[in-house]
């Protein structure tokens, strides 16, 4: 990690870091659109253990990196939501052609 000398030097570090963070979540993205292709139902989109298992493994990840794992757990719940969603969309529109 960088050690900033300026406020603007820490906000252009920031700016950096949230960019490279919505490039990942695309990226997750793309891949969950992608695994909509793999499955049959929406139970199987929704997978609940899947989602507890990814819940667990960050809370873990969150905490060896000394980050809140509330906010971690909590920031993943609204995105895997609105994934899972965007993954029934697909699976829909699969069973349509």
């Amino acid at each position: 990690m960088k050690i900033c000398k300026t406020l603007e030097e820490v906000r252009n570090e920031v700016d950096l870091v949230d960019e490279k963070i919505v490039e990942l979540i695309a990226q997750r993205s793309h891949y969950i659109r992608q695994a909509a292709s793999f499955k049959n139902s929406i139970d199987e989109v929704k997978a609940e253990d899947r989602i507890d298992y990814i819940m667990q493994r960050l809370r873990h990840k969150a905490i060896e990196l000394e980050v809140s794992p509330n906010m971690i757990t909590d920031l993943y719940k609204i995105m895997i939501d609105e994934m899972v969603e965007t993954e029934i969309a697909e699976l829909r529109n699969k069973d349509v052609f």
